[in-house]
Parts: structure tokens; C-alpha cells; sequence
């Protein structure tokens, strides 16, 4: 199909409703515009609020420019699975897009405790708990994905996170020095750890999404503690 016949149809949908929009609020709220929906599949649980600023179980920054996150239930944490990732929650007011950026022990399946700027976009924080409805979205971001170095990493003990993905992360590997790929597994902390090392770098890194997309990138320097950007992002639908 042309691209201006998928464009002029793109152009239909969110005149017609189908594909939500997020509105931007410059205080708390990053853009993250189309909101194009990935998962059609709605969880069901309560939401709350705690005082989210940004930090949280799966180890990213503070974000006081961007507020709209929450934590997710320890069953569908799934091992931090969902970290970075967005999803849509609905509740009694309406509905708000949010960062997975936390780990929520207490809260049974399907609950989402969100900043209280996020719930009050959904519900009144006076009531402290209400039913929802979410899914997993995909935002439009700005940038290519990313790469963290925790701090301790080494040739011999390397973490790496990954970070600023439109969709959640499902796999991560590196190129061994013998031409084959290494998967390394994912920790609680969200950081993926080669518990013998990854050797001293550069590095060639595969990212591999939920939804089968996948990001190489190669001449990727190891800085401790640096973030370096790679060179695409997961692509839309």
C-alpha cells in the first residue's frame, strides 16, 4: 500500500477516535504522541497512589519533568518484564499514560500504584483506591533506545540496562569474540547481568522487543555508569 494511502488512513483512525491521543502536560508530563496500542488485551485490578518521583525496583533515574509513572503488581513485574514499559490505565475519571518504574510486593495481580499525579487523572485522590482497566501502549518517544553500565560493571561482571524503549524489552544478547550470540539473563533490578563478563568492548548488542522487533547495535563503548545511545528505536506498529 503507498505510504500516503497509510498515512491518509492513520489520519481517519484518530479522526474517528480509534487511536488515542495523549495530551501533554509541560509540569509532569513527557509527550508521548500517537499513543498507538500494541496490546488489546485489558488486566483488571485496583489502583492507589505512593509518592512515585522516577526511581523505584527497576533502577531508573528520578524524573521530576516527567510524573505520569507507576508501580506494577510483583505477578505481572514478571522479573521487571514490564520496566520501562507504557501502559493505558482507565479508571472511573478517565485515563492516563504511565512508566513502568516499580515493583508493587503488596498489590495482587492486575493492581497498578501510580503517582498521585496519575491518579488524579483517573480518579479523585480522595478515594485512595478504585478499579481499573489497563494495557500495555507504545508511545511515539523521542531517540534511539539506550544503554546503561551499572556501576561495579567490568569485562568480568557486566550489567547492562536498557532504557527509553517504546515497547518492553524481552530479550538482550551480545556478540561473543567466537562470532556467536550470548543472551543474558534479566535480574529482579532490571539490569541484564553476564555474570562472567562480556569482555572489555566494544560491544555488539540485540534487543529483541515483546512483540519480535529487533535492534542491533554495533561499537558500543563500555563507560561505567555512562548511558550510550544506540542508533534506532522499536518501530510502530
Amino acid at each position: 500500500m503507498p505510504l500516503r494511502i497509510l498515512a491518509f488512513a492513520g489520519v481517519c483512525l484518530l479522526l474517528a477516535g480509534i487511536i488515542p491521543v495523549v495530551r501533554a502536560q509541560n509540569d509532569t508530563h513527557t509527550v508521548y504522541l500517537p499513543l498507538v496500542v500494541r496490546d488489546a488485551q485489558y488486566r483488571t485490578g485496583e489502583g492507589t497512589y505512593y509518592a512515585a518521583d522516577g526511581t523505584g525496583n527497576c533502577m531508573f533515574d528520578p524524573s521530576p519533568h516527567d510524573l505520569m509513572v507507576a508501580a506494577m503488581n510483583h505477578i505481572d513485574y514478571d522479573n521487571a518484564a514490564l520496566c520501562g514499559a507504557f501502559i493505558e490505565v482507565i479508571g472511573p475519571k478517565g485515563s492516563v499514560t504511565v512508566r513502568i518504574v516499580d515493583r508493587c510486593p503488596e498489590c495482587a495481580r492486575g493492581d497498578v500504584d501510580m503517582s498521585p499525579q496519575a491518579f488524579e487523572r483517573i480518579a479523585d485522590l480522595s478515594a485512595g483506591r478504585v478499579p481499573i482497566r489497563w494495557r500495555i501502549v507504545s508511545p511515539n518517544l523521542a531517540g534511539p533506545i539506550a544503554y546503561r553500565f551499572k556501576e561495579g560493571s567490568n569485562q568480568w561482571w557486566t550489567a547492562v540496562q536498557i532504557r527509553n524503549h517504546r515497547n518492553p524489552v524481552a530479550r538482550f544478547e551480545y556478540l561473543r569474540a567466537d562470532g556467536q550470540w550470548q543472551t543474558v539473563p534479566r535480574q529482579m533490578y532490571n539490569y541484564f547481568v553476564a555474570s562472567s563478563g562480556m569482555g572489555p568492548g566494544p560491544y555488539t548488542f540485540r534487543v529483541t522487543d515483546m512483540y519480535g522487533n529487533v535492534l542491533t547495535d554495533t561499537d558500543i563503548p563500555f563507560v561505567e555508569g555512562g548511558v550510550i545511545n544506540g542508533a534506532a528505536q522499536f518501530p510502530p506498529p
